[in-house]
């Protein structure tokens, strides 16, 4: 006999006991007492964690191990933990992979250890020889949903559900409403009659099934994606050989174990098509009575089956339902390059612990993978402007990086924002990069839309908040972070600042009240004033709020754009988008000052003048660095782009480049 690939000892041997499945119990009262202080390590996962994507396997693993399960496997469907997937986060809610119509439960294998690292992950096994009825598909993972329920009934329960299994989990869904259900469907098969493979097999049956089977995988295959992968491999720096070997290894994989098709049972393409056709009709018929919370990852390249158009569809009948569209993938999109469900989500804020959201408790810090995708993302903009970092000793000694800094929260960092906020991702991928540490900002709440819609291409400003764990302005969420030991990231000025006109440049607009150095406080945080300047060589803004002001309609149009952002009562005047165009690039400096301990500081919580003294010493603080930032780069020079690119050129694109001396 073969020996049996990891993945084949995975589904015939781990079948572990019920009490090795379920994760940690549920809290006891006196542990959500002190919930606070435990959130500030994220459930054990340290920022930047591994989360396996980035030295996940190639396609000739899967093909190896799912010839090997076609040949060696049998007995009835069970369910299997995947060893790679390892051990989870504590309280870590529980996830169930219902597979496609395969039922080898393998086709999650690129995201074993992205998922198990924040689910107790459990994958579904129906063995090719197995003829079960859908309907006791069904009750199987009902079964495992009601006990897990009667377990713990106020966490959430989640259906990862690939095609078939999207079928597979509205029906459980459906079946139990008042269950907690988050389903993540892929491709969801419920398009099946609108398809047109009922009719491309019907024409191709007078050949055999494994002709009508290959006929469907190449149909299924997305050669676009390998070679998107190639690239984007030659882009990160990889050889260009090693990315064209991994290419012809993929592709040459599906061609290589084609022979898997003559080990299929001769029956087994006529039953996989009926019982997908039931699964698609049982689920259709009943869609009216989920209530689950929906996310549809669905391929917009997908061969098989018209699964744009029933997004559409299911998004219309379905009352909590959004959408992640993928452009340039086919139908296995679990199995093709560059798709991160850990990743969507989070994103998606969909990721919880009980039957609510919670910004503060329910946070997983960004993994290295989400760091990458980032900086992708922001390539050009740190490019452009080459962020340099200051940071101020306890002795008053400015340093080159962040070792002024605490290492430890509570900390409040309290400083000026830039137009649009542009220089809030280079400060925070900054800080996890040199420090480990991630930095919770606060943010207006109009940049935390509930997005029913969305596309792969890369993250935008709204996920990259979400994944730095940023929380809308709120009083309470700062009050959390603080008690839980926290980063927190506060600009006073707030859109004030950030939507500020031309000749506003640099200039800090606070408002009266100190409510912040009362809460900093009151949890003993350390207060850290920092400074930031850089936009005028960036972006050279049109307008004054004279020109807005005098032009025709200016006057009504600011007012309904404050009207709209829902301007704090304070503010003077409204604000408008001044208008800018882009200039040679300069340079971002960033300087941290000293910290300011309030442990201690009594008065500050009593006496309103001592706490309204350190409110402007802090202001004064911001205002004198500005000031500092803005006298000292004019002896950097590297401010200009052109000697920059020269500087990396001759000492490569990653190396830091020198600034001003503090």
């Amino acid at each position: 006999m073969a020996t049996l690939s990891p993945l084949h000892t995975q589904a015939a041997a781990l079948w572990r006991p019920r009490r090795q499945w379920h994760g940690s119990l549920e809290r006891t009262s006196c542990q959500l007492k002190h919930a606070g202080r435990l959130q500030a390590r994220y459930r054990g996962l340290e920022p930047l964690y591994d989360d396996g994507y980035q030295t996940v396997k190639n396609l000739d693993y899967y093909y190896e191990s799912l010839g090997e399960l076609v040949e060696h496997d049998s007995g009835p469907p069970r369910w299997f933990c995947p060893v790679d997937a390892g051990s989870p986060i504590e309280d870590a809610p529980l996830m169930l992979y219902l597979p496609g119509v395969d039922g080898m439960g393998m086709g999650l294998f690129m995201h074993h250890k992205a998922l198990g690292r924040i689910f107790e992950l459990r994958c579904m096994h129906v063995p090719l020889h197995d003829r079960t009825p859908f309907e006791d598909l069904v009750t199987m993972v009902e079964d495992i949903v009601r006990k897990e329920h009667a377990t713990s009934p106020n966490k959430p329960i989640y259906l990862l559900g690939n095609s078939f299994g999207g079928c597979l989990a509205l029906a459980v869904a459906s079946r139990n409403p008042h269950i907690d259900l988050i389903l993540v469907l892929v491709n969801p098969a419920t398009s099946y009659e609108k398809s047109g493979i009922q009719q491309l097999l019907s024409f191709f049956s007078l050949f055999s099934d494994q002709a009508c089977m290959a006929i469907t995988a190449l149909l299924n295959y997305n050669i676009d994606n390998e070679v998107n992968m190639a690239v984007s491999s030659m882009i990160n720096g990889k050889h260009p050989l090693a990315a064209l070997n991994r290419l012809t290894n993929n592709m040459s994989s599906f061609l290589k174990h084609s022979n898997i098709l003559d080990k299929i049972p001769e029956d087994t393409l006529k039953w996989k098509m009926k019982l997908i056709k039931r699964a698609a009709s049982y689920a259709n018929y009943r869609l009216q009575s989920v209530q689950a919370e929906v996310l549809l990852l669905v391929s917009c390249g997908d061969k098989l089956l018209p699964s744009k158009a029933e997004a559409d569809r299911l998004q219309k009948l379905l009352p909590k339902c959004k959408v992640y569209f993928f452009d340039k993938h086919g139908h296995s999109l679990l199995l093709e390059y560059g798709v991160h469900v850990a990743s969507i989500i989070k994103c998606t804020d969909l990721y919880r612990h009980s039957r609510r959201y919670h910004r503060v408790f329910d946070y997983i810090p960004p993994s290295a993978t989400e760091l990458n995708e980032v900086d992708k993302a922001t390539r050009d903009l740190r490019f452009r402007t080459c962020p340099a970092m200051y940071s101020t000793l306890e002795d008053g000694t400015v340093v080159r990086g962040l070792a002024g800094v605490p290492q430890d929260g509570p900390v409040l960092l309290v400083g000026n924002h830039m137009l649009l906020g542009i220089e809030l991702i280079s400060l925070a991928a900054e800080f996890l990069r040199l420090k480990g540490i991630v930095v919770r900002g606060i943010a207006h709440t109009l940049l935390f839309p509930n997005k029913k819609r969305a596309w792969s291409e890369g993250h935008d400003f709204f996920d990259f908040l979400n994944l730095w764990g940023g929380v809308p302005m709120m009083y309470k969420y700062i009050y959390e972070l603080l008690r839980a030991g926290e980063f927190v990231l506060l600009y006073p000025g707030g859109h004030r600042e950030a939507l500020h006109c031309k000749g506003e440049e640099h200039r800090l607009f606070w408002p009266s009240q100190a409510e912040f150095v009362r809460l900093a406080a009151q949890f003993n945080a350390t207060i850290v004033p920092f400074g930031v300047v850089g936009e005028d060589d960036l972006l050279q803004l049109l307008c004054t709020f004279e020109d807005i002001r005098s032009a025709p309609f200016g006057k009504e149009m600011m007012q309904a754009y404050s009207n709209h952002l829902k301007l704090r009562e304070d503010v003077d005047h409204e604000v408008f988008f001044p208008g800018l165009y882009l200039k040679m690039p300069g340079r971002f400096y960033y300087q941290f000052g000293k910290p300011i301990p309030t442990k201690g500081r009594q008065d500050v919580l009593t006496d309103k003048q001592a706490a309204n003294d350190l409110y402007m010493h802090v202001k004064s603080e911001v205002e004198r660095i500005i000031s500092y930032l803005l006298e000292k780069r004019t002896e950097d020079k590297y401010r200009s782009l052109i000697p920059r690119m020269l500087y990396q050129a001759a000492r490569g694109p990653t190396c830091e480049v020198p600034a001003f001396d503090p």
